[in-house]
């Protein structure tokens, strides 16, 4: 054969078979844009990034999006050989964000046309290509049918060039890609809300500023001597931020980020492959779903990769990766982002990366969930016991009790509570001695925290130990003051009679509906 042939099913691969997400597309496209960027300052267009801008448009009326950004723009002789072709990229592995040439088509899947426009500085020339996306998927399904095409003949058939002059654009530089008829079925490409929360943690921005740990990220990005991109990117005229908050839900109740912790990873030679931060909590519970914001983030040149669960499978369970909140910058350029932007190529420096981040995440995050979880069960065990405590005294008091047995009981629940409670602060003094590992130190630093937290709710001192009094079991008394001694209205058998009533009624249903039924009967009878 002198020629091999590219069939059409290629351009499906490409386009429709690309990606599970519509909304990777915004991806592809603003990656595109932030490249051009950094071109532009490395040719001095402008001056630093922070010049750049990305502006999207989402226009629901005429179901149209548009990405734009100041960058080079592409001159007129370098148009049609620099969009026309595939997978001819000029950019350099390990230098640009994109390099393989392939992302600019993902938006054919998604509308009816998909149109570039740009221009370059000193140029008054303003070039525009269109991309015929309904007529692809025509020439696809009649490929399908039998009617075979190559990729180069679909691309022919397709795309349609215009050149118009405009002497008024000579000082601007610009390119603009528009995605013209979103399909119906791809209206969340239109669904405002939903694209800023996905630009919000996929895009590479800057931290919103009320998030106050984000000057600690960027003082130990800097420390360790690595720039985090951020690109100026508006949608709809509203700048986007990564949206990390302090407080988040969980199924065990509200928690907070109290702090931030680092990590780098750095092989033989002292290359800094990756560095991560997560937030220190009180680890509760694994973080509700609603929270946008859950799960350890896999970032290459602050643009994410994959979702919220790329790293899920390094933690020893599943679960694990749902109880932090946090970023991975993947730094190493042997960390290469395959076609889909998921996940990492294969090749020797991915194994390393697994290896090392699995060890971490076994070694140290797992172990802290699991102890949190370890030292918040201890310190309920401990307010519990408390909360009992001043309950049994109050009751006695008050003559609470319907008759010995139901003291005896409760005396008999209350020393159960304390041992346990003895127990459980025996658990965390344990912990607080730990040797002084990763984890260990981690673990130190929720239990001061839980300590500080329960100074200010329940009075507890925040730290020395809880001291753990064994209750004085009452002896039995000749004449008991009861319950039913309050009852007024009733003679001495009456009141005897509803004793045992409301014995029967505790032994019967459990303590809360017992405790309104005989409140009741009180009522009737005082």
């Amino acid at each position: 054969m002198d020629e091999y042939v590219f069939g059409a099913n290629i351009l499906e691969n490409l386009t429709t078979g690309m990606y599970q997400d519509s909304k990777v597309s915004y991806r592809e496209y603003i990656q595109n844009a932030c490249d051009q960027i950094d071109k532009a300052v490395e040719l001095g267009i402008l001056e630093s990034i922070s010049e750049g801008q990305i502006e999207i448009w989402l226009n629901q009326d005429t179901r149209t999006i548009s990405i734009e950004d100041n960058a080079t723009g592409i001159k007129q002789s370098d148009f049609e050989k620099t969009l026309a072709n595939i997978a001819d990229s000029s950019k350099v592995l390990g230098t640009d964000k994109g390099f393989r040439g392939i992302g600019r088509l993902c938006g054919l899947a998604y509308c009816r046309e998909l149109v570039f426009t740009t221009t370059a500085l000193n140029e008054n020339i303003k070039s525009v290509m269109h991309c015929d996306a309904c007529k692809m998927r025509e020439l696809l399904s009649r490929n399908v049918s039998g009617e075979k095409f190559t990729a180069g003949e679909v691309l022919k058939e397709i795309y349609r060039f215009e050149y118009i002059n405009d002497n008024s654009i000579k000082d601007e530089h610009w390119f603009k890609v528009e995605l013209i008829g979103i399909n119906e079925e791809n209206e969340d490409l239109l669904n405002f809300d939903e694209v800023k929360k996905y630009l919000s943690f996929t895009a590479p921005v800057a931290y919103q500023n009320t998030f106050p740990y984000r000057t600690e990220i960027y003082k130990h990005a800097k420390q360790i001597k690595y720039r985090i991109d951020e690109y100026s990117i508006r949608l709809n005229g509203e700048d986007v931020f990564k949206k990390y908050t302090t407080k988040f839900s969980t199924s065990k109740g509200d928690d907070e980020i109290f702090g931030v912790e680092f990590k780098d990873f750095y092989d033989e030679n002292g290359n800094l492959i990756m560095w991560l931060w997560f937030g220190m909590s009180r680890f509760k519970a694994i973080i509700s779903k609603e929270s946008e914001m859950r799960g350890v983030r896999l970032r290459k040149e602050n643009i994410q990769i994959g979702n919220e669960d790329a790293l899920q499978k390094l933690f020893k369970e599943d679960r694990g990766q749902h109880y932090y909140i946090g970023e991975l910058f993947a730094v190493s350029k042997d960390l290469i982002p395959n076609s889909q932007r998921d996940y990492f190529n294969e090749n020797p420096m991915r194994v390393w990366f697994e290896t090392e981040l699995r060890r971490y995440f076994r070694e140290a995050l797992t172990k802290v969930y699991y102890d949190a979880s370890t030292a918040n069960n201890s310190y309920k065990k401990i307010d519990d016991y408390n909360k009992k405590a001043a309950e049994h005294k109050e009751k006695t008091n008050n003559h609470e009790y319907v008759d010995e047995q139901h003291m005896s009981n409760a005396e008999q629940g209350l020393k159960q509570a304390a041992k346990d409670a003895k127990k459980a602060q025996d658990t965390i003094e344990k912990m607080k001695q730990s040797s002084p590992t990763e984890a260990g130190l981690l673990i130190n630093r929720v239990i001061e925290r839980i300590e500080n937290v329960r100074a200010k709710e329940t009075g507890v001192a925040a730290k020395g130990k809880t001291v753990i009094i064994e209750p004085p079991v009452s002896k039995p008394k000749s004449k008991m003051p009861l319950r039913t001694d309050k009852l007024s209205r009733c003679n001495k058998q009456e009141r005897k009679l509803i004793s045992k009533i409301f014995s029967i009624i505790l032994n019967s249903t459990d303590e809360d509906t017992a405790e309104k039924i005989i409140k009741s009967i009180e009522e009737e009878f005082k």
